[in-house]
Parts: structure tokens; C-alpha cells; sequence
């Protein structure tokens, strides 16, 4: 008998049965760390871990001693300064601002308060926690300082105590709080000396949370719950506390950063790498510069610095559907005037904003309900805002992505893409990534773009995450070209695609390390496993009847190996036959095997370091065979 060409449509099917996705397709049904190349299958590329080395206490790069960001990454930034031509790679965490440059990360995070003190540190014998006094120091729990000029303290060295990292604080009461060195003291009683203390920004401006949390206590909740007078113990109102963000733009070749909620900061790359971000508003010339907006971006080609989501001016309280600009060129001027173009605009359709992206001379804002373009006019209106569409709204502050003029987004329910005018993506995995998604972490999902292979991936928190912090453990990918889905399970935190001199995507995990993604083949020298699962598929042309098939022959370019596992059935819900695996090498020429029934399906698996693989389209043997 003639060979049967096994030929798989692109792309992973999952919201309808096994059986229909082999029968309208055929298509593949599952999978992991595979992507699709021009219709066909291929596994992923693999990542490497790239060093950030820390500072010694003088602030030198010490190669020596590597180290990971503080906090969880959420956003970064990459650019070539004008003037210095350095690259800098700007990283905003849960608690901290990053400028990393040449493979050293420098804390650039605004300091809210400075202090001088007389022998604070008291240690305690044996103990690596040690206490700092600090009348009315004002700090919270989990907030962070640093230290200069301190002296060694009872076998505590004096380098130890000046880290350039610094010291998250324990709240012990207002006058003092604790700190756990990486030395144990040898003795006990107080001492350092003098001290300078610097309080980094914190909890009261809006940064150190790193997981949304449900508003408890009294007034949540619906009407009625519970016992009048009492605090809500449990979530029932659905109003959720947000989860600490940053938004970071470029002004130039400087960094301007805004903590979600909090207040908009700049970071002037000619003041030099120890030079820590300061308020927009403490710079000469400012004026009515919010105190709190949601989110800050930088808009082209007019150059205006637009916050969505701000306070009016002369109050301090966010009006979340407000958009507030500068003035042209001059981001520190928000007084609206005549002379200038600084002025503001409330969107009406949503309760939030909640994600602005540039896109084709505009940008792009979403609210929690609806998407906004928002256009450069000139005077005397400056910026023309249109609905672009309702009930599309995107589900995080990071889930949105411009490709070449083109915007795609997550929303509660739906993938989206604008490309003139909204429009709901298919997606056959539509079902099952967001049955499986924590609804709860929306806020932490986020969009990635990986242009050589025309891929915009989003990465999520599945239910299957059970930390107490859970992060995006798994993602869902888009080929827009080959309008194929893929899944898998990844942990990482945020992306940037290839640019400049960074010849490949990089990305953050939860733990604060820099990985360089599509290189090589493996997890940072582990195996990466990969592998992918067609849909059961009719052997012969009616499916009537039942079939041998004796041989495969597959079609594959393979560095590695890659294992075959055959399945076949007689009838849908049957039970189901399993058939090797079988080894495929390059030079593998066919499988010799024997599976009886109706329907076949194959599992491509690899699970050894060096694996890399592409398929093409299988063949087979069968001929009708009886039932015994």
C-alpha cells in the first residue's frame, strides 16, 4: 500500500476534543517549550544566565562576587546614552530601581529621607540581627536602608554594616527597627560611630508590595456581610490592594520612572552610575508635577510627558480615569497655561486606566473596560482622544505589546489585537489558559515580543503556582504570522526583545537573575525538556475501519535525539494503546513498529542537554486489519 502522509496543521488546540481537533485540523493538542516555525513544529531555543556582579563598599564593580536584583523584577528598559555612549539596562523590582551597566547593578532608588546618627547598632552576642536606633524614623516594615561612615561593631565589620545593598528594615516600634546582617556578632552593646542613614522610597510611596492583596478590615465587603462593626476577615468585595509597579520611559538619553500610585522620578545618566534617581517635582522649574499617577510614558514625536491616572492639581488624591501631560519638551511644567501645551483630559468609560503603549504616532491607553487612542493635535487642544473600543480593556498594567504599529493585549477573558480597528483574536487555548490562570495575580501577567519569530508571548500565574507570592510560571504564545498558538511553563518576570548591541531577548526571574533567552539549546546547562502531542488522528481516509500500521517514517532535523511515542484507539473515549518510545536520529531512516486501531497519535519528546529539533511531515504504513 501506498505510504499515508501524516501532514499537522500549526498550532495547539485545546478548547475542543481530542477527537475534533484531529479530525478539523489535523492539529496538535499538547505541548511544551515548542514553538512553530513556518507551520511546523520545533522546539524552543534555550537560555543562559548572564552575571551581574555587586559593588564594593567604595562602589567599584567587584567581579568576584555576583549577585541578583533585590525584589521581583517587573519592568525593564535598555538604551545607548547619547553622550557617553554606554548601555545601560534600567530594571524597576517590587522594592527597588536598577541602572545595570557593564554586568554591575547600581541602586538608583530615590532616597524619601536622610539621617544622622550617633552609635545606633546594637548587637547582640552570637546574633546576626542587630538593632538600629532612629528616633521617629517613620519607616514601615519591609522597607529599606543604607548606611555610610559606620565603624565595625562587636566583630560586625564596618564594610558590612556600609554595603552598598543596603538593609531591609524589621519594624520594632517608631524609634527603632532591625536589620540581619550576613556577619554574627561576637559580642554585645551599641556602637558604630557616626552614621549617615538613607531611607530608600517605600511602602508609603507605593513601593514594596510585590503581590496584590484583597482590601480587608471594616467598610469591604458587601451590604450586610457579617456583624455590623467588625472587620472583614476574608475577601468578599472583589476590591483588591494593587501589587507595587513601575513604568519607565526614556527622556533623552536620561530615565524617567514612576511607581504605580506613587509619584515620577528622573535619573540623569550624566550625573554618574552613583547618582540615584530624585522627584521630578525637586527639579528646577518644576511645577504642579503630579504627587500620585498610575502609569508614565513619554510621547512621540511631540515630547510630552503624559501620566494616566493622576491627581488634579492642588489635591492628592489619584482621579484613576484622569490623563495629565507637560508641557512640550519640558517635563517638569504641568501648570496649563497659555504659553505652553501642559493640559489634561478625563476618559469616561471604565473605573481605571490601567495600560498606556505607543503605537503609530499615538498612544494607546486602556482603561479596565475600554481602549483610547490619544493623538498629538497641537494647540490649542494639544491631544484629540477617541474610543477605539468597549468591553476590550486590558487585564494588566504590562499585558499590552506594539508590533510595527500593531497592538495585541490580554484581557480578562479574550486576547485582542488593534491594527486600525479592535479585534478579538481566535484562540483555540483560550479555555484553557484562562481556566488554569490565577485570577487573582492578574496584575503580574505581562506581554514579551520575540521578533525573529514573529511571537508575542504572554506570561502568567497559573493555579498551579501554590507560593505564598506566586509569580508567572507559564505562558501562552501567539505567531502572528503562522496565526499558531503555543503553551508551555516558563518562570519569569519580564522581557525585552533583541536590541542594539543585546543580540538576544532578555529576561528576569522571580529571584532577580538576567537570563539571555534563544541561546543554545539548553536551561542554563541543564536539559531543557520539550515536547508535543498530536491530536488522534483517523489512519484511514473514512476512519470505518481498524488499521496496522508497521512503519513510520519520520521527517526531522534533529541535533540530539527525539523520542517517538505512538498511541492508537478504536474508538474515542477507548482506552488507549502506547507504543515505544522509539529513538529518532538524524539519520534515523524509519520506525518498525505495530499499533492497531482507528485513530493514531504521536508524542515528539526530547529530555537530554544538546536536544534541538524541527519537524516536518511524518509518514506511515497501514493496511486494514480485523478486530481480534
Amino acid at each position: 500500500m501506498p505510504l499515508n502522509l501524516v501532514q499537522m496543521k500549526p498550532g495547539i488546540v485545546k478548547d475542543i476534543t481530542q477527537y475534533s481537533s484531529g479530525k478539523n485540523g489535523p492539529f496538535w493538542v499538547d505541548g511544551n517549550n515548542v514553538r512553530f516555525k513556518n507551520g511546523y513544529a520545533a522546539k524552543i531555543g534555550g537560555w543562559e544566565n548572564e552575571k551581574i556582579y555587586a559593588l564594593d563598599v567604595s562602589g567599584n564593580i567587584d567581579t568576584s562576587t555576583t549577585a541578583s536584583l533585590t525584589g521581583t523584577p517587573r519592568k525593564i528598559i535598555f538604551w545607548r546614552g547619547i553622550t557617553s555612549g554606554e548601555d545601560y539596562l534600567a530594571s524597576g523590582t517590587s522594592n527597588h530601581l536598577y541602572v545595570i551597566n557593564n554586568n554591575a547593578a547600581y541602586d538608583i532608588t530615590p532616597i524619601i529621607t536622610t539621617a544622622s546618627l550617633t552609635n545606633p547598632f546594637t548587637t547582640a552576642d552570637g546574633s546576626n540581627v542587630v538593632t538600629v536606633a532612629d528616633t521617629s524614623h517613620g519607616q514601615q516594615d519591609g522597607d529599606f536602608v543604607a548606611f555610610t561612615g559606620s565603624a565595625a561593631v562587636n566583630g560586625v565589620a564596618a564594610n558590612t554594616f556600609n554595603r552598598k545593598a543596603g538593609y531591609q528594615i524589621t519594624f520594632v516600634n517608631a524609634n527603632s527597627y532591625t536589620i540581619t546582617t550576613p556577619d554574627t556578632a561576637s559580642g554585645s552593646g551599641a556602637g558604630g560611630g557616626t552614621v549617615a542613614a538613607f531611607y530608600l522610597i517605600g511602602k508609603d510611596e507605593q513601593l514594596g508590595s510585590q503581590t496584590s492583596a484583597p482590601a480587608l478590615g471594616w467598610g469591604s465587603g458587601g451590604w450586610g456581610e457579617s456583624t455590623w462593626g467588625t472587620p472583614r476577615a476574608i475577601d468578599s468585595g472583589g476590591v483588591v490592594l494593587e501589587q507595587s509597579n513601575w513604568a519607565l520611559s526614556l527622556w533623552g538619553e536620561d530615565l524617567v520612572a514612576s511607581v504605580r500610585n506613587g509619584q515620577i522620578y528622573y535619573w540623569d545618566s550624566s550625573g554618574g552610575l552613583g547618582v540615584r534617581a530624585v522627584l521630578v517635582s525637586s527639579l528646577a522649574g518644576a511645577s504642579d508635577v503630579p504627587v500620585a499617577t498610575r502609569i508614565t510614558m513619554v510621547s512621540f514625536p511631540d515630547r510630552h510627558l503624559v501620566a494616566g491616572g493622576s491627581n488634579t492639581i492642588g489635591s492628592t488624591t489619584i482621579d484613576p480615569m484622569l490623563v495629565r501631560w507637560s508641557d512640550q519638551e519640558n517635563f517638569v511644567d504641568w501648570s496649563p497655561k497659555v504659553t505652553n501645551t501642559a493640559g489634561d483630559q478625563r476618559l469616561e468609560i471604565g473605573t481605571k486606566i490601567i495600560a498606556m503603549i505607543p503605537t503609530r504616532e499615538e498612544i494607546f491607553i486602556s482603561t479596565d473596560e475600554a481602549v483610547y487612542g490619544m493623538s498629538f493635535v497641537g494647540p490649542p487642544f494639544v491631544f484629540s482622544f477617541r474610543l477605539v473600543g468597549a468591553n476590550c480593556g486590558s487585564v494588566g498594567i504590562n499585558t499590552m505589546m506594539n508590533v510595527d504599529g500593531d497592538v495585541y493585549w490580554m484581557g480578562k477573558t479574550d486576547f485582542f489585537l488593534y491594527n486600525g480597528s479592535v479585534q478579538e483574536i481566535p484562540c483555540p487555548v483560550q479555555f484553557f489558559v484562562f481556566d488554569r490562570m490565577n485570577k487573582d495575580q492578574f496584575d503580574k501577567n505581562f506581554a514579551a515580543h520575540n521578533k525573529e519569530f514573529n511571537e508575542v508571548t504572554w506570561f502568567y500565574v497559573s493555579n498551579d503556582n501554590d507560593d505564598a507570592n506566586p509569580e508567572p510560571d507559564s505562558y501562552v504564545s501567539y505567531n502572528y504570522r503562522d496565526q499558531a498558538w503555543s503553551i508551555g511553563s516558563i518562570e519569569r518576570t519580564c522581557w525585552f526583545d533583541s536590541f542594539g548591541f543585546r543580540k538576544f531577548p532578555f529576561a528576569f526571574s522571580s529571584s532577580g537573575l538576567l537570563y539571555n533567552h534563544e541561546v543554545g539549546t539548553d536551561d542554563d546547562g541543564s536539559a531543557l525538556s520539550a515536547h508535543i502531542t498530536s491530536a488522534p488522528m483517523e489512519i484511514s481516509q473514512t476512519g470505518d475501519n481498524i488499521m496496522m500500521v508497521d512503519k513510520i517514517i519520520p521527517d526531522v532535523t534533529v541535533s540530539g535525539s527525539l523520542n517517538c511515542t505512538v498511541f492508537s484507539k478504536k474508538y474515542p473515549n477507548d482506552s488507549t494503546a502506547t507504543k515505544g518510545p522509539f529513538t529518532i536520529l538524524q539519520d534515523t531512516a524509519k520506525i518498525s513498529m505495530r499499533s492497531r486501531g482507528r485513530q493514531m497519535s504521536l508524542k515528539l519528546e526530547s529530555t537530554e542537554t544538546g536536544d534541538s529539533w524541527s519537524l516536518g511531515d511524518f509518514r506511515i504504513n497501514a493496511r486494514q486489519d480485523g478486530i481480534r
